[in-house]
């Protein structure tokens, strides 16, 4: 993976993301995604299904389509710094970006068949709060859980976008499947988090630093219930990346690290990745991820 030389300049855009979660005998997995090739935003990586907050996100009939109010969500959300339909409308673009591109459909009395629907109409070019109204859908909003919230930095990085993404997490609803949209991701896989981190290390997969935290802190636990109950357990972090240059390399630290200004570690795992080799990885090998 190539690492850009330019500075990102401009505001960090709002997106969501939802990291899709399923108990299995191995271990709990999560599902990822290949984004397409040519995608402008880490074409080729294995990611979490995601995107960008659309204006149309706050224009959904909340009351009668959502299963929690705005003022609700936004408590949950645990962000007093924007306000209630902005906070609702992370979680309807979250929502929107699970269905788009992975089929994946938080509504009350959804199986696979209305997931289906649902999906197809999008991939049709219909707004998503026009498939919601025309569908009666009363989606589980509730069932999103706010876990982490991530802020690009303005210094060169993967990406030469920037944006401000809260990281959901949430059980795959029973009776449904998780499929990529063939059009923005081209492939898609359920692995467990050390697994997904192995097959990155064998250079398998590509991964971006905020998949490879991510994974490095889901790795923790042992089961969907148990990533849920310790995501509810705190208020979501506030991840800002800082990037720095030591020995001609590039090196990201995080909360907890010596050189970010934060210091309190903000999620378990590693508290810097170096690039070397075009990836990021710990000082301290494969290993380094877990301790």
């Amino acid at each position: 993976m190539e690492l850009n030389t330019e500075a990102v300049s401009g505001p960090a855009r709002a997106a969501a993301t939802v990291v899709v979660l399923r108990d299995a005998p191995a271990g709990f997995e999560v599902f990822l995604i290949k984004r397409h090739g040519l995608s402008d935003v880490l074409g080729g990586a294995y990611v979490f299904p995601g995107g960008k907050v659309d204006a149309a996100d706050t224009l959904l009939d909340m009351a009668t389509h959502l299963d929690a109010s705005p003022q609700q969500l936004h408590a949950d959300l645990g962000e007093p710094d924007i306000d209630a339909m902005t906070a609702a409308g992370l979680y309807v673009a979250a929502l929107r970006e699970a269905c788009e591109e992975s089929g994946v459909l938080f509504a009350h009395g959804a199986d696979a068949a209305v997931a289906a629907q649902a999906a197809a109409l999008l991939r049709e070019g219909r707004a998503f709060d026009a498939v919601v109204a025309a569908m009666a859908l009363r989606l589980n909003a509730s069932r999103l859980t706010p876990w982490t919230r991530w802020i690009t930095p303005r210094v060169p990085s993967l990406s030469r976008k920037r944006f401000d993404t809260r990281f959901f997490v949430a059980a795959l609803p029973e009776g449904q499947q998780a499929i990529h949209d063939n059009h923005e991701a081209t492939e898609s896989v359920w692995l467990t988090p050390r697994a997904a981190l192995r097959q990155y290390w064998d250079h398998e997969i590509e991964l971006a630093p905020p998949q490879i935290m991510s994974l490095a802190s889901l790795s923790r636990h042992a089961s969907v219930a148990g990533v849920l109950a310790h995501a509810r357990s705190r208020r979501p972090p506030v991840i800002q990346p800082e990037p720095f240059e030591l020995d001609g390399a590039r090196v990201v630290c995080y909360p907890g690290d010596e050189r970010h200004p934060v210091r309190l570690a903000a999620m378990p795992g590693p508290t810097r990745l170096h690039y070397r080799n075009k990836r990021f990885e710990p000082a301290d090998g494969f290993e380094g991820l877990f301790r």
